[in-house]
């Protein structure tokens, strides 16, 4: 479902000519390409930044959680010692022990796939909405191809940043064709829509 509708985004297109004037110039110049850089999106919108930290922030309540919930399983299994083996008190209590350490395997499995879940979920519905707002500004300043590019400088002391920067795809591009600002400001029209929409709907 598009979080946002036609009639928000046509209210909102006043302002794109506005997003970014040399971006809009160099369409004038008959440019038909433009670069997007996806993961500075990601890493630099407030929205989604505050959907991923919403989850970071459940990782690590759970977390607290399972560390009370591990102290319980060492401190019953400690008790095992004040039992005779083979008695019935010391069977009751190793079966009491298998059973907190069974639920507790599963209750991680659970809670941390639903995490990961809730977190691919975040990474989706966003990129959806990037790939619509790339399609938006592409329609309304007439460009065909949007190529996706990494706008990370290489750090020397960084191994993985230098390969990175080595494997980039595209080597030099016009800044007036970095459509980036532009999504980002796009997202910023459909979150302010879609929050309002679900505050209406209340």
């Amino acid at each position: 479902m598009r979080l946002f509708g036609k009639k928000a985004l046509l209210l909102g297109i006043v302002s794109l000519t506005c997003l970014a004037p040399s971006f809009a110039n160099a369409q004038e110049a008959a440019h038909r390409i433009a670069v997007v850089d996806v993961a500075h999106i990601f890493k630099n919108h407030p929205g989604i930044k505050a959907q991923v930290e919403k989850v970071e922030s459940d990782l690590k309540a759970y977390d607290a959680q399972l560390q009370a919930k591990r102290e319980e399983l060492k401190q019953a299994a400690e008790q095992l010692k004040a039992f005779k083996i083979g008695s019935a008190e010391y069977a009751a209590q190793e079966e009491l022990v298998a059973s907190m350490e069974s639920k507790l395997r599963l209750d991680m499995a659970r809670t941390r796939k639903e995490l990961a879940d809730a977190e691919a979920k975040i990474y989706f519905q966003n990129y959806k909405l990037i790939a619509d707002g790339v399609k938006f500004l592409a329609n309304h300043y007439k460009i065909n191809l949007v190529l996706r590019y990494n706008s990370e400088d290489m750090d020397l002391a960084n191994g993985e940043s230098v390969i990175r920067g080595v494997m980039k795809n595209i080597v030099y591009h016009d800044e007036s064709l970095d459509m980036t600002k532009g999504v980002m400001q796009y997202l910023d029209q459909s979150m302010k829509t879609a929050n309002s929409g679900a505050i209406n709907n209340k």
